[in-house]
């Protein structure tokens, strides 16, 4: 069922210690910074987090591995210029990883929401990546079988929702954010606008509401919590 919650700290409470959590975002580009800030607010640990980076700076997700609640990254691009925080962890034994070709990465997620139980592709052949894998020769090349990414729970940030859920994205804040609320057992999202059923061009509706559990409005534009939420018609 569809809710709509009151803060974003509402809206995660549910998260349990142990829980795989995907988190939308390309770099800073569609990161749910309120909802990740709840997530290390209401205390859970030891997750999973799925995201197509390991955090930048000291906000967002480099600030839930900073603080030790992140046990596991499953990424595509974990290491840059300013993410010093997943570095010291790692160096220090303290976070595992998983590292996903960025292709691979999606697609898996991809595959997780439309319930595809995996797939064989060359990306990866020959390589660390690959150890431990099926392999099979198909269409002329060696592939590699990868498996879906399920998830818990999703944390995503959209532009826009709908009384039913539906979600509409600002730009390329699109990302993961829709293959991720599909392929996660709970979709947690946060808006900038909710908007009467109906107001939405139904040719611009990217996630249906059918893959959204919780709605949340935040205030503004920055990294805060400060949140309200209006609950449409």
């Amino acid at each position: 069922m569809l809710n709509f919650v009151d803060s974003v700290q509402e809206a995660v409470a549910g998260i349990k210690d142990g829980s795989t959590v995907m988190i939308g975002g390309f770099g800073n580009a569609g990161q749910p910074f309120e909802l990740i800030d709840a997530l290390l607010e209401c205390g859970a640990t030891d997750l999973t987090v799925v995201n197509n980076n390991a955090g930048q700076g000291d906000q967002g997700l480099a600030l839930l591995i900073k603080e030790g609640r992140v046990k596991k990254m499953i990424c595509s691009f974990p290491r840059q210029s300013d993410s010093w925080h997943f570095d010291a962890k790692y160096k220090a034994g303290e976070i595992e990883l998983e590292l996903v070709p960025q292709g691979n990465l999606a697609e898996r997620i991809r595959a997780a929401g439309a319930g595809i139980g995996g797939f064989f592709t060359p990306t990866g052949y020959g390589t660390m990546l690959a150890e431990g894998k099926e392999t099979r020769f198909l269409d002329g090349k060696w592939q590699v079988f990868e498996t879906p990414i399920h998830a818990d729970v999703a944390l995503i940030k959209a532009l826009k929702a709908d009384g039913k859920g539906n979600l509409v994205y600002r730009k390329t804040a699109r990302n993961f954010g829709p293959i991720m609320a599909a392929a996660a057992r709970q979709s947690i999202v946060q808006v900038s606008e909710i908007v009467p059923t109906g107001a939405l061009d139904p040719e611009n509706v990217v996630t249906p509401g059918i893959y959204v559990n919780s709605i949340v409005k935040v205030a503004g534009s920055g990294a805060g919590t400060s949140t309200t939420t209006e609950k449409a018609a």
